[in-house]
């Protein structure tokens, strides 16, 4: 039986989408059945007009479905996407996550495998800090985190240990190659370990 793999994220301009697609297919790459999820919008249409790159990758992830709570109960493995927003995640996908109280009040997020990505605009805008507030709400869920570390040559060439990160600013499109990289190696990593994790559970029922 193949792990269940969730990458839900949330992006604007399409930095944290590609990173999302990437760890996506690092997961899918180590055998796990993935589902990709974007977070509804909630900028006002005049703001998102303003901007032809948010409105181009409105576009090019028009296909993808919000995530649900469904979603999260199929998974074995979730992994949660946003931009930073003055440190911390992005409203959108925390309005998602807000809503995972009922999940969480009965044990149902308990022991999920989880991961996490996230985009800056800026070099020290908020890498860690964004990452360290997700994991806020993982360990309130119970879940048990996978760090990246700095296993590999990829994961080390980004040097981020908390979650994948990119860096994207204006005349300075990313996630670059190495970041691209970095996220499959996590992408894999993270299955992996759900991999591990579901079957010795199956082994202990």
């Amino acid at each position: 039986m193949s792990v269940r793999v969730l990458v839900a994220f949330y992006s604007t301009t399409g930095t944290t989408r590609r990173l999302a697609e990437a760890v996506s297919e690092g997961a899918e790459k180590e055998g796990a059945e993935v589902r990709l999820r974007r977070a509804q919008e909630t900028a006002p249409p005049q703001v998102i007009a303003a901007n032809p790159d948010w409105v181009a990758n409105l576009d090019a992830s028009a296909h993808l479905a919000p995530p649900t709570h469904d979603d999260l109960r199929w998974a074995d493995a979730i992994i949660i996407g946003s931009p930073t927003r003055y440190g911390n995640l992005a409203s959108p996908i925390m309005q998602f996550l807000e809503t995972t109280g009922p999940l969480w009040f009965v044990d149902e997020l308990a022991d999920k495998v989880v991961g996490g990505l996230v985009s800056v605009g800026t070099a020290h805008g908020g890498h860690e800090s964004t990452l360290l507030a997700l994991s806020h709400v993982f360990h309130h869920w119970g879940a048990i985190y996978v760090s990246p570390g700095y296993l590999g040559d990829e994961l080390k060439a980004i040097g981020n240990p908390y979650g994948v990160s990119a860096l994207a600013s204006i005349g300075q499109p990313g996630p670059s190659g190495a970041e691209l990289s970095a996220a499959r190696v996590y992408g894999a990593r993270v299955a992996e370990v759900a991999r591990r994790m579901t079957a010795g559970s199956r082994q202990r029922e």
